[in-house]
C-alpha cells in the first residue's frame, strides 16, 4: 500500500524547510514571492540529468526574477554533496537545499529510489533519493501546479515554464486539477 497522497491545486502544501548550500536557510513559510516559488526538487550530486537541469535552470533564474518568482532546488544530499553541487554544476545564484527528509518528499508526492551504485558521472547515489519534481506555489502556499517524475528523465522545459507564467499573468488563469471527488455520472 502506497503512502503517497496526491498534493491538490489550490489547497496547502506541505510544511518545508532546509539547509542552504554556503548557509541560511530556505523555509517555505517565510517565502514572499511576488507570484510563485519555483521549487525544483531533484535527486541530487550524483545525478547528471539534474546537472543539466539546474544549469538551465541557473542561467534561466533572470527571467524567473523578472516575472516574481523567487527559484530554489532541493535534494536530500547531505551538506558535503551540496557544497560540491554548487561549484561542480556552475551554480552561482542558484539557491541549493539539502537535506531533504524523504517523509517531507512523500508529503510533496515525490517517487522514492533506491541506488544502483554509481551513475554515469561516476558518482556513488545515496541509499535512498527522491526522483525530480517541479511545484509552482503561490505566495499564500498554495500549490499552483506539480510535475512529479518517476524517473529522472522526460523532465518539463524551464523555456515552457517560463512561457507558461507569462500566460497565467495575462490570463488570469486559475490552478487546474481541484478536484477531488468526481460525480456519480463520470462513474459511468
Amino acid at each position: 500500500m502506497s503512502d503517497i497522497t496526491p498534493l491538490i491545486p489550490r489547497q496547502p502544501v506541505p510544511p518545508l524547510a532546509v539547509p542552504l548550500a554556503g548557509g541560511g536557510k530556505f523555509d517555505l513559510a517565510t517565502e514572499s514571492p511576488e507570484k510563485f516559488t519555483l521549487i525544483a526538487f531533484y535527486r541530487g550530486l550524483h545525478c547528471p540529468q539534474c546537472r543539466k537541469q539546474l544549469t538551465d535552470l541557473e542561467a534561466k533564474l533572470p527571467e524567473f526574477e523578472k516575472r516574481g518568482v523567487s527559484v530554489i532546488a532541493i535534494s536530500p544530499d547531505i551538506a558535503e554533496r551540496a557544497e560540491k553541487t554548487k561549484p561542480e554544476w556552475g551554480l552561482k545564484n542558484l539557491r541549493i537545499g539539502y537535506g531533504l527528509d524523504l517523509r517531507t518528499a512523500r508529503a510533496f508526492g515525490l517517487w522514492i529510489s533506491t541506488s544502483r551504485g554509481k551513475t554515469s558521472a561516476g558518482i556513488e547515489e545515496t541509499n535512498l533519493f527522491n526522483e525530480p519534481g517541479l511545484f509552482l506555489i503561490r505566495p499564500d502556499r498554495t500549490l499552483y501546479c506539480a510535475s512529479v517524475q518517476t524517473m529522472p528523465f522526460a523532465r518539463p522545459h524551464f523555456a515552457d515554464l517560463l512561457a507558461a507564467i507569462d500566460f497565467i499573468a495575462e490570463k488570469n488563469y486559475p490552478a487546474r486539477g481541484e478536484v477531488v471527488s468526481l460525480p456519480a455520472q463520470a462513474a459511468e
